[in-house]
């Protein structure tokens, strides 16, 4: 089964950047599976932050990171990526790539998938 890890989180003064990594396993390629990224912030419910098609040509923004994140991926190094700009204290939350072989749904839609890979988490605190 595929494996997903992420890195690159930390702690980060608010305005701040972050570039959170998803790599996948060795022997799986990624190329099959659209990525999400969620997160889930203490006391809250995991929502949906971006996603990107398998080729990388459709991507999908919650509204509330829009203008801020891009998600991007290198396939050809098996990973995906969240750079993640202008950082706000309620972006803090434990960050999650998931991957999905067969999308459903498209668009803003893109979250309700069935993810069948999903990463351990990478947390990210935004703090002064």
């Amino acid at each position: 089964q595929l494996q997903l890890v992420e890195s690159g989180g930390g702690l980060v003064q608010p305005g701040g950047s972050l570039r959170l990594s998803c790599a996948a396993s060795a022997g799986f390629r990624l190329d099959y599976y659209a990525i999400s990224w969620f997160r889930q912030a203490p006391g809250k419910e995991r929502e949906g932050v971006s996603c990107i098609s398998s080729s990388g040509g459709s991507t999908n923004y919650a509204d509330s990171v829009k203008g801020r994140f891009t998600i991007s991926r290198d396939n050809a190094r098996n990973t995906a990526y969240l750079q993640m700009n202008s950082l706000k204290p309620e972006d803090t939350a434990v960050y999650y790539c998931a991957a999905a072989s067969f999308t459903y749904y498209s668009g803003s839609d893109c979250f309700r998938n069935e993810y069948e890979s999903w990463g351990q988490g990478t947390q990210v605190t935004v703090s002064s």
